[in-house]
């Protein structure tokens, strides 16, 4: 085996030497270039991949981190501008364990911790003051959990309850968040802050919240109806986006595209509203529901029953007064019946969010619309939105010449961008073609070379080993018996056990040495025979 590699070895020294100045610069890089992405791809390869240890680590958390990281030879690596610490992934789990039994991270903001380290000696100053922390760090986290948000800081202002005072003061809090990069709290988001704060402090308010961002701006109402009325907004923009896009589907069929221009303004009924009607109706043919009948009857003495005559100036009636004696009968009778009447009730609830009044306004490129009736579009516009003159609707449709400069320069600018990038991929085809062209061309010329040097060493070497063969027989001629029978088994012996690594190793000379072969071969060619 020793041998064979060092009979490998020198054939490659040899055919190295043999080389050309060229051809040695291409295999020296060429080994190089092979040998350092080997390298690369090892080290690839060999390196280990990492993954957050912790995130949003403090200053002094980080700093503790990275000493025990340093103790322990762990492998770290720090990103998000120095709050994430990154350890080889097989040993996070390991090496967060071993970290978490010596008390790290250790963040001043512990939350609801903070009232563990309580001893009998609190005050109950100190005592509220813990608690008010703890409550601040528990909604900062919280509020940090939302999507979109990297930090956020909570302030509590709790009063101190006066136990006879007959009003208290309210609690206030104010947030300050700050976004992560290309991120922005939405309306709903910052409504949701200002119900998360106000239902985890006891007693306090949506419209005593204030949230800001880190620029300063104030995200949230005063009266807590910033998320309402960004709600409203919202439900506007979209109906009045809505019947834009509606018409001016309808427009650009008709007129064709950018021939047109549509202004929706909507004034929606956000009020909300409950209407309670009752109404009667009788009908004759129902039933009564209850009928009653009363009758009343008397018989007695008549009108002329009693004492008759004249009434003396002493008050006495005189002796000539008489008693009637005629009798009377009295009879009376009533019925009540009630009858049946149907009532109706009704019970409306208005939703929020109806139409009040609808205004649009279109305006047709005069160039574009010269066939066009506006009256028409009027006509199409009205009934495609459904236009009521009653609540004070209106369409208003124009003809007017369109400022087309804009529309032409950026044209312009698009077609010299399109010939432009054009021209560049042409050019970068062209330049990679002839690259790859020229490429080619090398390879073939250098393969064609290759090969024909390669013919020439083997007809060189064939020929050197004919000549070899036929001086070993002419010697052997000029000798005595034995010598020839030597010399003939000596170069049997040569052809046939070592044919392949002399024609190797001629091929090598005269590589190494081709002014010395041509000498030779010129002696040879030109010595008689």
């Amino acid at each position: 085996m020793k041998d064979g590699l060092s009979r490998t070895l020198s054939r490659y020294q040899r055919t190295f030497a043999g080389f050309t100045p060229g051809q040695k610069a291409v295999a020296v890089v060429g080994t190089v270039a092979l040998l350092l992405a080997g390298f690369m791809i090892f080290r690839w390869a060999s390196t280990p991949s990492y993954a957050p240890l912790y995130s949003n680590l403090s200053s002094s958390d980080a700093s503790a981190v990275i000493d025990k990281l340093d103790s322990q030879g762990v492998p770290y690596k720090l990103t998000n501008g120095g709050n994430t610490v990154m350890v080889p992934k097989d040993k996070v789990y390991s090496t967060r364990i071993s970290l978490s039994g010596q008390g790290l991270p250790s963040s001043s903001d512990s939350g609801y911790s903070i009232l563990d380290k309580q001893s009998l000696s609190t005050s109950q100053f100190q005592e509220q003051t813990n608690f008010k922390r703890a409550m601040e760090a528990e909604l900062s986290r919280t509020v940090e959990a939302l999507n979109g948000v990297d930090t956020a800081v909570v302030h509590l202002a709790l009063p101190e309850k006066q136990v006879f005072a007959d009003k208290q003061d309210p609690p206030t809090a104010s947030v300050l968040v700050s976004t992560k990069p290309g991120s922005e709290l939405s309306a709903e988001q910052v409504q949701a802050i200002v119900n998360l704060i106000a239902s985890s402090v006891d007693g306090l308010q949506p419209d005593k919240v204030t949230v800001a961002d880190a620029a300063g701006h104030v995200l949230s109402a005063t009266d807590g109806t910033a998320g309402i009325a960004s709600s409203r907004d919202q439900q506007v923009q979209d109906y009045q986006n809505q019947m834009s896009t509606r018409v001016q589907q309808m427009l650009d069929r008709v007129v064709g595209p950018g021939n047109s221009s549509v202004a929706v303004t909507a004034n929606l009924d956000f009020d909300k509203s409950v209407t309670e009607k009752k109404s009667y109706t009788y009908n004759k043919n129902n039933p009564p529901l209850s009928e009653s009948k009363n009758i009343e009857k008397f018989t007695g003495p008549g009108a002329g029953s009693g004492l008759t005559g004249v009434v003396g100036p002493d008050g006495q009636m005189d002796s000539t007064s008489v008693a009637g004696s005629a009798n009377s009968q009295y009879e009376k009778s009533s019925d009540t019946v009630d009858n049946a009447v149907d009532t109706t009730v009704e019970h409306r609830e208005t939703a929020p969010g109806g139409v009040r009044n609808l205004h649009v306004g279109v305006v047709l490129d005069a160039a574009a619309a010269r066939s066009i009736d506006p009256n028409q579009i009027q006509t199409l516009i009205a009934s495609a939105v459904g236009i009521d003159p009653t609540r004070g609707d209106t369409v208003q449709v124009d003809s007017l010449p369109f400022d087309r400069s804009a529309e032409k320069a950026a044209k312009a600018e698009l077609a010299a961008a399109k010939q432009a990038d054009a021209s560049a991929k042409q050019a970068t085809l062209i330049r990679n073609s002839g690259l790859a062209v020229l490429i080619l061309l090398i390879v073939l010329l250098a393969w064609f070379k290759g090969r024909k040097r390669a013919k020439e060493r083997a007809d060189a070497a064939s020929y050197v080993v004919e000549q070899l063969r036929l001086e070993a027989l002419e010697r052997a001629a000029t000798q005595t018996p034995v010598e020839p029978s030597a010399a003939m088994l000596a170069l049997e012996s040569m052809e046939h056990s070592q044919s392949d690594e002399i024609r190797e190793e001629l091929a090598s000379l005269v590589e190494r040495q081709p002014e010395d072969v041509a000498a030779l071969l010129r002696g040879w060619l030109v010595e008689p025979r």
